[in-house]
């Protein structure tokens, strides 16, 4: 099963629509708690980051026996310093963002922490974040 959603960027009124999505979907499939847990908390913080760091993007959701895949794919201006980008606490959100609960500089390292296997890519045309949760025994991590 895939499915794929679009991201608005700067509509803060629909941010974590994909995410709320994906949860209802794990919950309907029976997924362990412990592993939607991880799996929408990951995807909750990569749709945000699509909402206030791009001018928009969209997500997909991949179930397979083996894992749960998500990839987020945004419009630029790209992030020019991953590992930067990486430290908790780092953020470039606007006030706005801050007004509206966002941008606490936790969004990439909460995703690497909730996810199997992260990769990262991006330029000045956008931003690619592929995040991988294993089924079996990661179910009870």
């Amino acid at each position: 099963m895939v499915r794929e959603y679009q991201i608005i960027a700067r509509n803060y009124d629909l941010a974590g629509r994909a995410s709320s999505d994906i949860k209802r979907t794990l919950k309907a499939m029976n997924v362990p708690w412990s592993f939607q847990k991880r799996v929408c908390a990951a995807s909750y913080e990569a749709e945000i980051n699509v909402v206030i760091h791009s001018v928009g993007g969209y997500a997909t959701f991949e179930v397979n026996d083996q894992a749960i895949i998500l990839d987020f794919y945004d419009d630029g201006p790209g992030i020019p310093n991953i590992e930067l980008a990486m430290t908790e606490g780092f953020s470039t959100a606007s006030e706005l963002d801050h007004a509206n609960g966002f941008g606490a500089g936790m969004g990439l390292p909460n995703m690497k922490r909730s996810s199997d296997l992260m990769t990262v890519t991006s330029d000045h045309e956008g931003t690619h974040v592929h995040l991988v949760f294993l089924r079996g025994k990661a179910d009870e991590k």
